[in-house]
């Protein structure tokens, strides 16, 4: 009889949280990322923190394997729709060296790619202050990484590239159009003993204008139907970069956990704010528990905006890029329970602290809003 070739083997796995937020004010929504057009007031809400994980390894060979992952989860069109996060074909040259293309997770920022991994996480969310700028999941493209020994540790290297199949919400109801952007970067990891260092920058070139026009004729038309890019092109979108850099360490021994995160967002365009953003968090195993606390600060920088000449229309292109102003500190306290394997329950408090300006990582800011907000938050979240 012939032979028959062995099949794949297929592993499935999943993930998920189960979470309940809410804040001492409805002046403003928490979020943990701008891709959620609502958030969470004073009454307790999951969608903030819920969300359910699948994924499949369909193993060709002993390098060469198959992933898919899709998530459910609220995201910009206030649905549970599940994405498609992860579907690569990845092959390892070496033990060294490997190659993926599809559909991949971005990794602008060290420990981004498992931010919606819950149990990967030791607190109910990645600092909304340093991470909640990511509107990119993921991208369709390719990536390559090498790990070469160098002194007393692994030097990694990752390049990417691809394009964005997303959307992003704008304002209430209005969706900006990201599929086409073009996404590429680079990182440098150094892992020696319980630390690891990361080096990352990535650039994004937008493959569509902000929904601008769209915008201001639902907040009366000021314009009277005239384009606002033909009056003020400068504050153009399209083709136009937003680079992101960024600095991370993280310190793991025994009991001891410490995590510190810088970051740095310079648009070329002035119609958003440039930023910086970092923080602090530490953690202390206690057999099962883990408490932690931490300390973030983000703000913005604005330059200078373009002037048309015209009437009413500089206030126009300031109020516009105002929404992308941030200027406040968060301060966490929180304990992490490992229930069992595969299972762990948390709680957690956020005192934010900011300026009355700062609106850029909140939804929906009514006139009464001073900045300022206590979000309490309770989790389960779970593997398998």
């Amino acid at each position: 009889m012939p032979d028959i070739p062995d099949m794949p083997g297929i592993s499935l796995h999943g993930f998920g949280t189960l979470g309940f937020t809410r804040s001492n004010t409805d002046s403003a929504q928490f979020v943990r990322d701008l891709s959620q057009p609502q958030g969470a007031g004073t009454q307790w809400t999951a969608k903030v923190d819920s969300l359910l994980g699948f994924q499949a390894n369909v193993h060709f060979s002993s390098s060469t394997e198959a992933v898919l992952q899709t998530v459910s989860r609220y995201h910009a069109d206030e649905s549970y729709k599940p994405e498609l996060t992860w579907a690569f074909l990845r092959h390892d040259f070496s033990p060294d060296f490997s190659l993926r293309g599809g559909r991949l997770g971005t990794e602008f920022y060290m420990l981004g790619d498992s931010r919606l991994v819950g149990y990967a996480n030791l607190s109910v969310r990645p600092p909304p202050d340093f991470y909640g700028s990511l509107v990119f999941s993921y991208i369709d493209g390719v990536d390559v990484s090498a790990t070469f020994p160098v002194a007393t540790g692994l030097l990694k290297g990752k390049l990417f590239a691809g394009r964005s199949p997303e959307k992003s919400p704008f304002a209430p109801g209005i969706s900006w159009e990201l599929k086409g952007s073009t996404l590429v970067g680079a990182y440098l990891d150094y892992l020696t003993g319980p630390w690891q260092v990361r080096l990352s920058h990535a650039q994004v070139r937008f493959g569509h204008e902000a929904p601008t026009d769209t915008l201001l004729q639902a907040s009366g038309d000021p314009l009277g139907g005239v384009p606002y890019l033909s009056l003020v092109p400068d504050m153009a979108m399209a083709n136009q970069r937003a680079r992101f850099s960024s600095l991370g360490v993280v310190y793991d021994q025994g009991p001891v956990n410490i995590q510190f995160m810088l970051n740095l967002i310079r648009h070329d365009s002035p119609a958003y704010a440039d930023s910086k953003a970092g923080y602090v968090q530490a953690a202390y195993r206690l057999g099962a528990v883990t408490p932690y606390m931490g300390v973030s600060r983000s703000f913005s920088t604005m330059g200078a905006l373009p002037t048309s000449g015209l009437a009413g229309i500089d206030a126009i292109t300031a109020s516009l890029v105002l929404h992308s102003v941030m200027d406040q500190n968060t301060y966490t306290l929180g304990g992490r329970w490992d229930l069992q394997k595969n299972l762990a329950l948390k709680a957690q408090v956020d005192a934010v602290r900011g300026k009355p300006t700062s609106v850029f990582l909140i939804k929906n800011n009514q006139p009464g809003w001073d900045g300022n907000m206590t979000v309490f938050s309770l989790a389960l979240d779970f593997v398998f």
